[in-house]
């Protein structure tokens, strides 16, 4: 799998296509905002490609005590076929002893996508993470913290990634 790193001026048609679909709007940044918060936040945009075909993409923002990995996105077409595996993969390796954090939405959380957050649960407990217990609510979704390496996660460590997030963009 080929990857390319995504910056303001390279992101394609193709890529805010599978931002948009694959996540909730109460969980996106408007793309614009995004696209700026990846020069001035250093973001780290991968996307995946299988021969000149996007996969899918991860977007990391790395911090001096974890990653935090904000969107990972498989095209649905492709779901279940090996790919986010692999991708994620790649990412373990890139950042192989390093501490690792992300959200997402609790599988513990009554839903309409429940079964849908058990499997997502599932597939990162299998790669390695755990979870740490540490329950968030975004505007009405409960998201969980996931985590791989050393330490803990706080609820204070969340108000730091957040503080830092609004000192760039702001969410109401």
């Amino acid at each position: 799998m080929m990857t390319k790193q995504i910056t303001a001026s390279n992101a394609d048609l193709t890529i805010r296509q599978l931002y948009e679909s694959a996540f909730p709007k109460e969980e996106q940044i408007p793309w614009s905002d995004l696209l700026r918060l990846i020069d001035e936040m250093h973001l780290e945009f991968t996307a995946y490609y299988e021969g000149e075909d996007l996969v899918g993409f991860f977007i990391i923002y790395p911090r001096p005590t974890f990653n935090w990995y904000w969107y990972f996105a498989v095209r649905e077409e492709l779901r279940g076929k090996g790919y986010g595996q692999q991708i994620l993969a790649m990412v373990i390796e890139r950042y192989k002893g390093q501490t690792s954090v992300f959200d997402m939405e609790s599988p513990r959380q009554e839903c309409g996508n429940i079964e849908q957050r058990k499997r997502r649960h599932a597939f990162y407990l299998r790669n390695g993470f755990r979870d740490t217990n540490v329950y968030k609510t975004f505007e009405t979704v409960e998201m969980t913290i996931m985590m791989m390496g050393e330490g803990t996660f706080t609820m204070q460590d969340w108000d730091d990634v957040v503080a830092e997030l609004r000192q760039h963009w702001t969410w109401d």
